[in-house]
């Protein structure tokens, strides 16, 4: 029998506005198998029966069961006798998307190719190795001298720290996921933007957390420089939220946030400082963006900067990354927070986790001292795919919105309709993975927002639009647009 069994009422909510034009049952299995494919709602998840979904809907039985069929069919969802629906993959598992090529192009990714400097490294670092294999191997902690050189880094940016206050991971994900684990007890409120990163919310959730949502909007048009223009969040309401809710920790992107591109002001940083302050709460600031700014060039501080010096400070945990900045291959994360903290982290650790891999944090060590020079790389990268993506939208789609981003991986597009999801299940069908708004929200929100990288080539981009023309036609019921077959990639 499935161990998580999904209520009418919460099917509800993660369905959204889910009719279209066709059959009720149709676009109810559609939506259903969007939901299955980009991880809203998870493989071995029950289904609600049919009657219960059948009166929250106000639809016929007739229709659910129809719905339901057409997923059985499809390969997403079996009938266990006693057990209902069950959701799953068809086949043993969902091709995977072909980088380049003919196959299909993925823009659930948001990433940068590697560094140009991440060859000779990984050369160097294949050097260094040979001193470290008398060793067992097996590192909870993090080496001693990549530990050293992301202190330091730290240090240089204002926020003095030594070695004992870093963690280093297996990626940022590992992080977050340790953090939740560690710090989190089952019903613990904790606070969360909306939108924001998707595994976050995973992560969080798995931990038994209840999440209390603030909102972060996507910047409009203005000055470059931080702390001249409104940012995305609404100081009164995060302290009442705080107030409210009374939570453990709050997970928070305050640069360059994921996915609207928003960076919260020094005067907001400060708010919410006090806020958890006064509530004894953990602040954990997910700094992986941080650092690939586009217009704001020297304005990253560290969180804790900010912080009012008269009143008593916030603990503060602190995720970074080499993943956004240098590649999406390395897997290595890291954790600053005080000793106290760091030493809970590394008893934690072992659950999940014998030791990170030496050869990879090998290659981080000797790529940190190159950041600045890295940084100018990912910079003219950005400005390149931010401008392809804004003359794209602007001339393919003009009713749509691209708000600015001064930094970042991604352009949080308002497409001026509910029909996210929709769009995002129809371009699967003319070759484009691409995550629909709701998938960095809760309980379906954000059906009118699309996210899109800025981190592709242009040759990628002119197909991604072809593909989402075709799907926009699809999604708002209008007549398909004619584009030559050679310019869509082929469905794998």
């Amino acid at each position: 029998m499935s161990d998580v069994q999904l209520s009418a009422r919460s099917l509800e909510q993660l369905l959204g506005s889910w009719r279209t034009s066709a059959a009720g049952y149709q676009a109810l299995a559609d939506r259903i198998r969007l939901l299955v494919l980009d991880g809203r709602v998870p493989i071995g998840t029950r289904l609600p029966a049919e009657r219960d979904l059948a009166a929250r809907l106000e639809l016929s039985r007739t229709t659910v069961a129809a719905a339901y069929r057409q997923l059985r069919e499809g390969g997403f969802v079996d009938s266990v006798r006693g057990s209902g629906s069950v959701t799953r993959l068809p086949g043993r598992t969902l091709p995977l998307p072909a980088v380049g090529g003919e196959g299909m192009l993925d823009f659930t990714k948001a990433s940068l190719p590697a560094a140009s400097t991440l060859a000779a490294a990984a050369r160097a670092a294949a050097d260094d190795l040979p001193r470290f294999l008398p060793d067992p191997g097996y590192d909870p902690v993090g080496l001693p001298h990549l530990r050293e050189e992301i202190a330091d880094r730290y240090t240089r940016r204002g926020l003095p720290t030594d070695p004992e206050q870093i963690l280093v991971t297996v990626g940022a994900q590992q992080a977050i996921a340790l953090i939740a684990r560690t710090f989190l007890q089952r019903g613990d409120r904790v606070v969360i933007e909306v939108p924001t990163y998707p595994h976050a919310i995973e992560a969080m959730r798995l931990a038994g957390a209840r999440l209390v949502p603030i909102t972060v909007t996507a910047p409009e048009e203005g000055p470059h420089r931080l702390g001249d223009e409104p940012d995305g969040w609404d100081a009164d309401a995060i302290e009442q939220t705080f107030r409210r809710a009374n939570p453990a920790l709050a997970y928070l992107i305050p640069d360059f946030h994921n996915p609207t591109g928003a960076t919260m002001s020094p005067e907001t940083r400060q708010h919410v400082l006090a806020a958890a302050a006064g509530h004894g709460a953990i602040v954990v600031a997910d700094e992986t963006t941080a650092e690939l700014d586009i217009d704001r060039v020297g304005d990253y501080l560290p969180m804790p900067r900010y912080a009012d010096p008269a009143s008593p400070p916030a603990p503060i945990i602190m995720i970074g990354s080499a993943s956004k900045t240098l590649w999406g291959g390395l897997r290595i994360g890291w954790i600053r927070a005080d000793r106290g903290h760091i030493q809970r982290l590394i008893g934690a650790k072992p659950a999940s986790d014998l030791g990170t891999p030496i050869i990879e944090q090998l290659v981080v060590a000797r790529m940190i001292p190159q950041l600045e020079q890295i940084a100018e790389e990912r910079r003219g990268q950005l400005q390149r795919g931010r401008a392809i993506v804004r003359r794209l939208v602007a001339d393919t789609f003009p009713e749509w919105t691209m708000p600015i981003q001064h930094g970042g991986l991604t352009a949080w597009v308002g497409i001026g309709a509910p029909v996210s999801s929709a769009l995002a299940l129809a371009a699967r069908s003319h070759g484009l993975l691409i995550a629909a708004g709701p998938r960095f929200g809760i309980d379906g929100a954000f059906e009118r927002f699309l996210r899109i990288p800025i981190t592709y080539s242009e040759e990628e981009y002119d197909r991604a639009f072809a593909a989402l023309s075709r799907a926009w036609a699809v999604a708002a019921n209008e007549p398909v647009p004619y584009f030559d077959s050679g310019a869509l990639p082929s469905v794998v």
